[in-house]
């Protein structure tokens, strides 16, 4: 469906971003790649490894709604990924995480309207389920915000969806890089923050055909959530350096012992399907009921028992140690 379309990336320097690109290039034929971010230097990065004719690159930020709406002119698709993600960061600079999460959803929404987008993908997180820290709640309200957007657009085209998914392996800023660099260094024992801890677990690949894979599914106003497997941190600490003793340092702020991607509270709107779950919008749109038990690749769900909650605590896909080894290698490849 991305053949001879032009799609723009918001914080496409990223980590999602870049694999998107490559898998793009790679496996598509896009007219162009449009990569909005607003720093230079990746950008710079970037073009040394993606030069193909199609790309093109835009200084820009989300919080500048003016900047959106021209990077969006003949645009097809846009996938939302930038976003303010660490958590502690979050909490000590409260406003600037509101900017670029909230306002700057609001801002992608409004430019996607007013340029006539297609489709328009927002990634989302398992920490605006049930949220507890701000980062969280930042992106359940963007969450929030993408799918009404659904009724914003009255009769024009364009669709909105979000895609929310857990911890991905070995992106900057998270656990996998951090461990492997004190390995590296020569430490003595692993930091972590409780033994009981839970997260979900996906590759930057999976996390990039997952959203693919949605594009062609969505009706407008779903959030998308992948069946993937758990780990316990622990067990993370033994793939990684077995052996190796671990120092158990305490929780730090707006941090969960397991993270939930369908919340209890949801279990009337969640419906299952083979390989995902899809959370319905509580709200009805202006075009009339859609059946979300069937996509638009005709494939059909089945709604959760009410009280279901898809948390990566009680998963029943949990990760082993060797497991979590080949995960790791995959996320490398």
């Amino acid at each position: 469906m991305f053949d001879n379309k032009s799609v723009l990336i918001t914080g496409g320097t990223g980590s999602f971003g870049r694999k998107f690109t490559r898998t793009l290039i790679e496996k598509h034929k896009p007219r162009r790649i449009i990569v909005f971010s607003r720093d230079e230097l990746k950008q710079y990065e970037m073009a040394q490894e993606f030069n193909t004719p199609q790309m093109r690159y835009f200084i820009g930020d989300v919080r500048d709604p003016e900047r959106l709406q021209q990077a969006m002119r003949g645009v097809d698709f846009v996938i939302h990924a930038a976003a303010l993600k660490q958590v502690p960061a979050a909490e000590y600079n409260p406003m600037e995480c509101i900017k670029t999460n909230v306002h700057g959803a609001e801002n992608v929404i409004k430019a996607a309207i007013a340029a006539g987008i297609e489709k328009v993908m927002a990634l989302s997180t398992d920490k605006a389920a049930n949220p507890i820290n701000l980062y969280g709640a930042t992106k359940l309200a963007s969450d929030k915000l993408f799918v009404a957007a659904n009724n914003m657009v009255g009769y024009e085209k364009t669709r909105f969806a979000v895609v929310r998914y857990g911890n991905v392996v070995g992106s900057r800023g998270s656990v996998v890089p951090f461990f492997e660099k004190l390995i590296a260094e020569g430490a003595t024992s692993l930091p972590i923050t409780d033994k009981r801890m839970t997260r979900f677990w996906i590759t930057l690949q999976e996390g990039v055909d997952f959203v693919i894979r949605n594009f062609a599914r969505m009706h407008g106003g779903e959030i998308f959530v992948p069946k993937i497997p758990s780990v316990r941190i622990t067990d993370l600490a033994e793939a990684m350096a077995p052996g190796m003793p671990t120092n158990v340092i305490g929780i730090r702020p707006g941090e969960k012992l397991h993270e939930t991607m369908c919340p209890a509270d949801d279990s009337h709107l969640t419906v299952e399907f083979s390989d995902h779950f899809v959370i319905r919008p509580t709200i009805k749109f202006y075009r009339g009921d859609v059946d979300y038990l069937t996509n638009n690749v005709e494939e059909r769900g089945t709604p959760v028992d009410q009280g279901f909650e898809y948390s990566s605590g009680s998963n029943p896909h949990f990760l082993n140690v060797d497991e979590i080894k080949a995960y790791n290698v995959r996320a490398n490849a």
